[in-house]
């Protein structure tokens, strides 16, 4: 109940996404962290509450002026107690372990309109002095806050989409199935970008191990001990990224002829993968199957003890498709990328590039060019895009 009437609620929402520590518990709201200064002139920090009124399942205005406070009772910065609030002292139970020691009272002339109007009032005034005391204390705290509604692909809540406004924005993210075929140096990092993207299944292919030479062109820094258990890169990177989304789903295996059927429900598929024949097979079907898709490569020269080359990322929608012959190949890898294993910045920008490009078919981000075919050559730092659509 309590996370649903934080989503249903404007005003618990707004303070939830400013980056308030609420609760709501026993019937009352809970507004953890809030700094304050005692009687001895320290810093400390108490739990603000007050009674919560609902219509239906949505708060309505407050039913009371009133808030209670856990702690001692706030002072000025000069140890005296704020007068512009005192009301009442003395311990309330309020159920479920809940002891209030203090009960406040500041009444605007028409009373509050919301809860957010109540609690950032008493905040306000409860940590004034704190704030001048200790600049920058402050009870935007934003914790990491649970998401259990079932709804999310997520284990906590987006507060990065909410705090900056796009959350409809990242809407446009939330496909139902995204596959991304091989999870090595370019593939890992998509994974590590896509996981954060409201995609309610994320299936990993990849028949590979995770070992010694992964591990330096991979996002993350596995153990030693680690390392030593050969595990499938697939379910490694899958354990990882099951920490904060709910939909991945890893797949020991490569894509070949015996599986391939398996794309076929996907919305979208990033191609990371430098098996010639294999990726054929996977293009050519993708295309048939109109299934949007990513493919991303690079080459990679060592020459007069120096590494330059250019990354790929090549665009195929069914609206425009006839530029695979030209810009994807189907030759099995063999340069100095299939052995560098100090090349984990290449891996990290092809990925980006990637990504980049399937926010923008999605209408993430602005496209006014529409190319799908993008190119980075590292010699002259030049980001080329071509195959507009």
């Amino acid at each position: 109940m309590s996370r649903q009437l934080v989503n249903r609620s404007a005003d618990l929402k707004r303070l939830r996404d400013e980056g308030y520590d609420i609760e709501v518990r026993s019937n009352h709201l809970l507004v953890k962290d809030v700094p304050y200064v005692d009687s001895q002139r320290v810093v400390r920090r108490g739990i603000l509450v007050s009674e919560l009124t609902l219509a239906g399942e949505v708060t309505a205005a407050p039913g009371t002026h009133v808030a209670l406070f856990i702690g001692e009772h706030p002072c000025k910065r000069d140890g005296t107690l704020i007068s512009q609030i005192q009301h009442q002292s003395g311990d309330q139970d309020l159920g479920d372990g809940l002891v209030a020691n203090h009960s406040f009272s500041n009444k605007p002339s028409d009373g509050y309109k919301d809860y957010f109007e109540k609690v950032t009032r008493y905040v306000d005034i409860i940590s004034h002095p704190a704030m001048s005391l200790e600049p920058g204390v402050t009870a935007k705290t934003f914790p990491a806050v649970e998401d259990s509604e079932g709804e999310s692909p997520f284990h906590y809540v987006d507060t990065a989409s909410s705090r900056a406004g796009i959350t409809a924005v990242t809407g446009k993210l939330a496909l139902r199935r995204l596959a991304i075929v091989g999870v090595g140096g370019t593939g890992s990092y998509v994974l590590d970008l896509v996981a954060k993207t409201p995609v309610q299944e994320i299936h990993i292919f990849d028949g590979d191990r995770m070992l010694n030479h992964n591990a330096f062109r991979s996002p993350g820094a596995p153990s030693l001990d680690q390392l030593g258990q050969r595990r499938m890169k697939a379910d490694y990177f899958g354990e990882i990224y099951s920490r904060m989304h709910r939909g991945i789903v890893a797949h020991g295996s490569y894509v070949d002829a015996t599986n391939l059927d398996q794309l076929r429900a996907m919305d979208f598929v990033f191609v990371c993968l430098d098996r010639g024949e294999a990726k054929r097979l996977i293009v050519e079907r993708l295309i048939e199957w109109s299934i949007p898709f990513v493919d991303v490569g690079m080459g990679i020269e060592l020459v007069d003890g120096m590494l330059g080359g250019v990354l790929r990322v090549t665009t195929v929608t069914p609206e425009k498709h006839d530029h695979v012959s030209r810009r994807i190949s189907f030759a099995d890898g063999e340069d100095d990328y299939a052995s560098n294993i100090q090349i984990a910045d290449l891996n990290a920008l092809n990925a980006t590039l990637a990504v980049i490009r399937w926010k923008k078919l999605f209408g993430y981000y602005r496209d006014f060019e529409k190319e799908h075919q993008n190119t980075f050559t590292t010699d002259c730092n030049m980001l080329l895009g071509e195959d507009k659509l």
